[in-house]
């Protein structure tokens, strides 16, 4: 099976931004898990940001472009040597993987990094995918990804992935009164049914950026799982167990 994996800033990172090992430990350990019994997993990492935010002594995610490249640049060493250390751990060789919109505007390119995808994962190393921020241009509306949620769904999308999981802070999709919502048979009430909550100050996402990746990845034919990245719910989800909200493949009425 293959499988996306993507992790939100929050639930990885400290409320300064400072990588938090214990988190990251526990995620990785569930990778590494899910590799050994012959899956196929494509890991898209948020964190260098606020990885920067936190090394840099600001308080909170910058709004100038110049600055937000630059704790990118600060944030993403820092993340990959954990992630190193800690796939190393479990005798797992992983490859930086990073990418801005650009590399899905023409096929050509898109091809190329499906097969650089396809390339590192035949030959055992789990990509740590993320968005280029060192290079991405803010200043041009829609042209990033959003905390990474639409790039985890680009990224299922082009190596034909199963499934695509979403890890935030919380426990799934939740309802009003703050329940969550096991599964989702219809996006018609959705926006009425669910509080999306507040993005984070270290962070570009939310729910409403989830959910417009699920809405497309499901349109694509891929079953997504929005679910709480600080519990241990990969085994669970891949098990058939309830954890999370599940959204079944080409559920759009």
């Amino acid at each position: 099976m293959r499988i996306v994996v993507k992790v939100g800033t929050h639930a990885i990172a400290g409320r300064t931004g400072r990588p938090d090992h214990a988190a990251l430990k526990r995620l990785v350990a569930q990778l590494c898990a899910l590799r050994k019994d012959g899956n196929e997993v494509f890991f898209v990492s948020s964190g260098a940001v606020a990885a920067g935010v936190e090394a840099l002594g600001l308080t909170a995610r910058p709004c100038d472009v110049n600055d937000v490249q630059m704790c990118a640049a600060v944030g993403q060493a820092r993340f990959i040597g954990e992630y190193e250390a800690l796939f190393g751990a479990h005798d797992v060789k992983i490859g930086q993987v990073l990418l801005t919109h650009h590399d899905f505007e023409a096929r050509r390119r898109s091809q190329n990094v499906k097969k650089s995808l396809d390339h590192l994962v035949k030959a055992g190393i789990v990509p740590i995918i993320n968005e280029n921020d060192v290079v991405a241009d803010e200043e041009l509306k829609g042209q990033t990804f959003g905390d990474n949620d639409w790039l985890s769904f680009l990224i299922a999308k082009l190596v034909k992935a199963d499934v695509l999981v979403l890890l935030t802070t919380v426990d799934g999709l939740l309802d009003a009164a703050g329940k969550r919502i096991a599964e989702v048979d219809s996006f018609r009430n959705v926006s009425r049914l669910v509080r999306t909550g507040e993005k984070g100050t270290l962070s570009k996402g939310g729910m409403d950026s989830k959910l417009r990746a699920v809405k497309a990845a499901v349109a694509s034919g891929i079953d997504v799982y929005i679910a709480n990245g600080r519990k241990r719910v990969l085994e669970a989800i891949l098990s058939g167990r309830s954890a999370g909200t599940f959204f079944p493949a080409s559920v759009l009425g």
